[in-house]
């Protein structure tokens, strides 16, 4: 990770121009491009960050905040906006300043933060606002699981923490969560439509089923082909960013097929969960799901781990099988637990229904025990 004193965000302007000559050469100062952000972003480790006025301020604050805890952040605007400095501000933004008229103590400012900065150790934080992680669960193969490990990956870390978590199921037409927590929905992700641009804590509490037993957020799968259609990247976009300034961790089931809005969540996600059996016709098919990644710009480098599941004697391959085709790091293994599984499937129940379950089966106890080892 690059240590930088002072990393500034924007598009090349005047206004850019004008700022970069008014600090200090004495500080060590990286410009950085909007387009770029998500991408680049976790490799800095910036004293401060400024960031200049674009489409989306509020995401951009929120992504921000997600990779670099400690830095504080400067806002910088050409013109007063109230509204939208107070929603900065709510969002955790250290300072708003307007240009040119606070132009003239900026290195000043800056100069003081990057000094008390260094002189100073970053405290941790666990879970803060705006701050929420994207997890996607894809797999290029049907019947991977992927549904399942989901589910039981959501409730139990809701289980295992005091963090605010929603599950999403992006299965469109088919759906499937539903049937693996247990819920009859009397609302879908659907009726976000009519209020997406919008998109508020209020309206996602409001759409949202509670999954009764660890109290979990969900947003179903309306279920209907038709309906899925009207959908589209952007709208899951904007939800997924309205649940990262809500949530601190959302968890994404995704269908093996990649359209647009396929695309649209494995762009926005901090972690690729790519779930997969240990046998043959799995390793085919995620070499060409990498081969497809790579042609469309989605990227794979410290963003997908593998989780293996249905771990068992039985499987065709080994984990050593495995790592010498496959070079992804192993997030997680869950064993073949098929009549533990299978039981809670045909009675419509979550794999666990209290936080301190005394008798566990073999998959939810892998499950914790991934959980817990994300968690520390």
């Amino acid at each position: 990770m690059e240590e930088l004193d002072v990393l500034v965000i924007g598009r090349a302007s005047t206004l850019m121009s004008t700022i970069r000559t008014r600090l200090p050469e004495t500080l060590k100062t990286e410009v950085l491009d909007p387009s770029h952000l998500r991408s680049e972003l976790k490799n800095k480790q910036p004293k401060v960050i400024l960031l200049l006025h674009d489409e989306g301020d509020i995401e951009r604050v929120a992504l921000i905040q997600s990779e670099q805890l400690h830095a504080p952040v400067i806002f910088i605007h050409e013109s007063h906006d109230f509204q939208l400095f107070r929603d900065l501000v709510r969002r955790g933004v250290t300072d708003y300043l307007v240009m040119p008229e606070d132009l003239e103590g900026l290195g000043d400012r800056v100069e003081t933060i990057v000094s008390r900065a260094s002189a100073e150790q970053p405290k941790e934080q666990l879970f803060k606002r705006g701050n929420g992680k994207v997890f996607s669960f894809y797999s290029g193969k049907g019947g991977s699981g992927k549904t399942f490990l989901s589910t039981a990956f959501a409730q139990t870390l809701k289980f295992e923490s005091t963090a605010q978590v929603i599950y999403i199921d992006l299965n469109l037409q088919y759906g499937g969560g539903e049937t693996f927590l247990g819920i009859e929905p009397n609302r879908t992700i659907m009726d976000l439509e009519p209020v997406v641009e919008e998109l508020s804590e209020h309206h996602l509490k409001n759409v949202s089923e509670k999954e009764p037993f660890s109290k979990l957020d969900l947003l179903i799968s309306p279920r209907d082909a038709e309906l899925a259609e009207r959908l589209t990247e952007d709208f899951v976009t904007k939800v997924l960013r309205a649940c990262r300034r809500t949530y601190d961790f959302i968890i994404v089931d995704l269908p093996s097929s990649i359209d647009e809005r396929t695309y649209g969540a494995l762009i926005e996600a901090d972690k690729v969960f790519y779930t997969i059996a240990l046998d043959t016709p799995s390793i085919r098919v995620l070499k060409h799901v990498e081969s497809l990644f790579q042609k469309l710009g989605i990227p794979t480098e410290d963003r997908l781990e593998l989780v293996l599941n249905e771990v068992g004697k039985e499987n065709e391959l080994s984990k050593k099988d495995l790592e010498r085709f496959v070079t992804y790091p192993q997030a997680a293994q869950i064993r073949r637990d098929l009549k533990g599984v299978q039981t809670g499937i045909n009675k419509g129940q979550p794999i666990r229904k209290e936080p301190k379950e005394k008798k566990m089966i073999p998959a939810a106890k892998d499950m914790r025990k991934w959980v817990r080892s994300m968690l520390k």
